[in-house]
């Protein structure tokens, strides 16, 4: 049986919506005790059922809409902020050019001045409207305005205000499933070509340890070395790794867009092996470092006429033909070399082939 949706935060959050719901219990109790009587003491009023029941009223809404607001990032909600507070200025300086005073010229031109709307309760009403409008209106727009933009924006706006390293080596590594399941993020990051803090989604330990408890022994298997890397990382001081804990499960979204989404939050870089996360990633603007483009780059590249010394290690198809392997896998087919199979000769590369597999290299003995 899954919990319900509202036991799903982190404890933590529990544990202060909790404690609000005690504060607004026990100012409801206060107020009954402060109030609840006249000052002759024989009415009653502010009933303590009324109390309780008022502040289990307002709690439970600030509860609720803390809960729907659940996937709203403190990035997001300060970027929203500063939005509201641009606009409400500028809506305060839309009601200094009191449009309503037009309006009411119109109104006294074509209606006279008995008309009710000229009546000054009722242009009181009309001039409280138009600024409702005008700075809350402004307000929403650009507060949207901002949480749509991005960071590169801002700094056109408030040209000496930074949101984020003018750099990329240190802002924070995404890492997904996949990434840790290969196993050679550890050394990836021991070796010292990427530098930042480590954050592991919440979501991808929950997938982890899902397929730790599955039925399948060799997913069993890599999901716990996976999670033995992850701890080792940890424990051994060198790397900054934690545990974001955004509630991502409550999303709609497809876990890649999560995390993805995760990644813009905290204006980091997603490090995948997944070449669909590595283009969802590409088109929403999020850097990307996929470890399949670091081997690929990381490969010696051998071009014709180029010589590299060989340990021939087995036969080839042909009788005449040895082969051996480059430091990558990359195999070399060397002919008139089956006399020399079992030693490392000096060969020149001849030609080149590229199949499904990868690339194959032929040369001769030099």
């Amino acid at each position: 049986m899954k919990p319900i949706s509202f036991l799903r935060s982190p404890s933590s959050v529990n544990v202060a919506r909790l404690g609000f719901l005690l504060l607004c219990l026990l100012t409801a109790v206060g107020l009954h005790f402060g109030f609840g009587t006249d000052r002759a003491g024989n009415r009653d009023l502010l009933p303590i059922s009324s109390a309780i029941g008022g502040a289990l009223l307002v709690a439970g809404s600030l509860i609720w809409v803390e809960s729907l607001i659940r996937d709203v990032s403190l990035r997001e909600f300060s970027t929203g902020t500063f939005g509201l507070a641009v606009g409400v200025f500028c809506g305060w300086l839309l009601t200094q050019l009191k449009v309503e005073e037009v309006l009411f010229k119109l109104i006294e031109v074509n209606a006279g001045e008995d008309s009710p709307f000229m009546d000054p309760s009722a242009q009181d009403l009309i001039t409280l409207a138009f600024r409702v409008v005008f700075i809350g209106g402004m307000g929403f727009v650009a507060s949207t305005l901002a949480l749509r933009s991005g960071k590169e924006d801002f700094a056109f706006v408030v040209p000496y205000v930074r949101f984020r390293q003018d750099g990329t080596s240190g802002a924070p590594i995404i890492v997904d499933r996949d990434a840790v399941l290969d196993g050679r993020i550890e050394a990836v990051m021991n070796s010292g070509f990427l530098a930042g803090r480590i954050v592991i989604p919440r979501m991808v330990l929950d997938d982890l340890q899902a397929m730790v408890d599955s039925q399948e022994a060799n997913d069993k298997q890599r999901a716990q070395r996976a999670l033995d890397t992850l701890a080792r990382m940890k424990s051994d001081g060198q790397h900054r790794l934690t545990v974001h804990e955004h509630p991502a499960n409550t999303s709609t979204d497809d876990p890649k867009s999560q995390l993805v989404r995760i990644s813009q939050m905290l204006a980091g870089r997603v490090l995948t092996v997944s070449d669909e996360i590595a283009k969802i990633a590409e088109v929403q603007g999020v850097d990307v470092l996929n470890l399949h483009e670091l081997v690929e780059a990381l490969k010696p590249k051998v071009v014709v006429g180029q010589k590299v010394r060989l340990a021939l290690v087995r036969s080839g198809r042909d009788e005449h033909q040895a082969v051996g392997y480059l430091a990558d896998g990359t195999m070399i087919v060397v002919n008139n070399a089956a006399s020399r199979m079992g030693s490392t000769q000096d060969v020149v590369v001849i030609s080149k082939l590229e199949t499904t597999s990868g690339e194959m290299v032929f040369a001769e003995l030099v």
